[in-house]
């Protein structure tokens, strides 16, 4: 799993969130949207099963990361699950328009984020049927 997001204390939570519901471990941490990019395409060992991208990012946006995944026959079926603090309408559109999987809220209480990130590992590792690599 690649986690993309550049805010230091959203990550704490997010792995804080992911070690609770006991995937901590399994976590690349990019702290920007061309490092992320580095990583899967520079990556010699198998790419991420699942990237969460947040879409305020610096250097390159979580939009633009998105748009680039989704156009790469190499890439595009790894599921992206937008995982950000913004509900705003127009993000929610352009998040699915450029081909998200998924839109999820980060919630502010560190509770309904565990249960938000269980439901993600529930849906996107145990319950749903991902392509071979």
């Amino acid at each position: 799993m690649l986690l993309v997001e550049d805010d230091p204390d959203h990550v704490e939570l997010t792995m804080n969130a992911l070690k609770e519901n006991g995937i901590g471990s399994m976590i690349h941490v990019a702290g920007d949207g061309e490092e992320a990019l580095q990583y899967i395409y520079d990556n010699d060992s198998a790419r991420p099963d699942l990237i969460l991208l947040d879409i305020r990012l610096p250097r390159i946006d979580g939009f633009e990361v998105l748009k680039r995944i989704k156009a790469d026959p190499d890439l595009q079926t790894i599921p992206v699950v937008l995982l950000t603090t913004s509900s705003e309408d127009g993000d929610v559109i352009q998040g699915y328009k450029y081909g998200a999987n998924s839109y999820v809220t980060k919630p502010v209480r560190f509770k309904d984020y565990v249960e938000k990130i269980k439901n993600i590992k529930s849906y996107w590792i145990f319950t749903n049927t991902l392509p071979v690599s």
